[in-house]
């Protein structure tokens, strides 16, 4: 199974779990064994600890056991160790069994010398059947929100993934058919990065992050190609020669953003980035570090792309 069916199975399965909890449409015993299965697949050690112990009951040595006792409400008196030790399918039958006697019980049609006795004893029984009702069904909720918090948890984990990567790829698409668009030789580069920044070592990074200060380059004479002229930013005359990469690539923000803000931004972005994948050839920028650069160049390529004329 890939990561991207994997991770779709998961979601289904949180997603019907959810929906089994929330509509009351499965007993307890069901939702333990699917939510052992979506354990098994994202759950943590202790998660799976305790689902097995809704499925074949706690005891009293083991610390995953006796904390879920109280989580869950089970015991009866902690300090004696008397408690509802049994899984939730056990406690959901007793459920149904004083119910059942619930609905047997009857005040008695009698009279005499002990009808006061036999109607006390009556009333007796269904309080008490009544409180236990209580009791195990409290148990069985307590249980039933543990469920749901874990699951919910890794449902909408599962969905902000899925919506981050829909995002992203929407976002991707973009940003390559404006490179095709604007600078078709740029995106050409970024197979070559991606191919050696999976190597991983100081050779390939150095390459990789080479790669990228072309890109940056070769980006900046696409949107601007370099001349003998000047422009004024900000009180300051920067050349647009063939080596000041960057300063065409800030007059051209220069041109498309009146907010003074985004312009310092990029203009503090763009010097970082190329300070770090020039220092690329040092070799002392980790692979973690270069794949974070590749991917902010490529961000930051997409967003001076989509700069308008009169962007605020």
């Amino acid at each position: 199974m890939t990561d991207q069916s994997r991770s779709q199975h998961v979601l289904e399965l949180a997603r019907e779990l959810l929906d089994d909890i929330e509509l009351g449409r499965a007993e307890g015993e069901r939702l333990i064994l699917k939510a052992s299965r979506l354990a098994r697949w994202v759950g943590s050690d202790e998660v799976r600890a305790w689902l097995k112990l809704e499925m074949g009951g706690y005891y009293n040595n083991d610390p995953v056991s006796l904390k879920y006792m109280g989580l869950t409400g089970r015991w009866i008196d902690r300090e004696k160790k008397t408690g509802y030790w049994g899984p939730l399918a056990q406690q959901e039958a007793l459920i149904a069994a004083q119910r059942a006697k619930l609905a047997t019980l009857r005040t008695p049609d009698i009279s005499g010398d002990y009808a006061n006795l036999a109607i006390m004893n009556v009333m007796k029984e269904m309080t008490a059947c009544t409180a236990l009702i209580q009791t195990i069904s409290g148990i069985k909720s307590r249980v039933l929100g543990l469920l749901h918090n874990f699951v919910s948890e890794i449902y909408y984990a599962k969905e902000f993934d899925n919506l981050t990567e829909t995002i992203f790829e929407r976002y991707q698409r973009d940003v390559d058919t404006l490179l095709v668009q604007h600078c078709g030789d740029v995106l050409e580069k970024i197979p070559s990065v991606m191919d050696r920044l999976s190597a991983g070592d100081n050779e390939a990074v150095s390459q990789a992050l080479s790669t990228c200060r072309r890109i940056i380059e070769s980006f900046a004479d696409s949107i601007l190609p370099p001349s003998d002229e000047t422009a004024e930013v900000n009180g300051n005359t920067l050349k647009l020669d063939a080596s000041k990469h960057q300063n065409r690539i800030n007059v051209y923000v220069n041109m498309r953003t009146d907010s003074q803000s985004r312009k310092q931004k990029i203009r503090q972005n763009l010097s970082n980035l190329f300070d770090r994948v020039s220092s690329g050839v040092h070799k002392d920028v980790s692979a973690e570090e270069a794949r974070s650069l590749f991917l902010n160049t490529y961000l930051f390529l997409g967003e001076i792309l989509h700069l308008g004329k009169t962007t605020g």
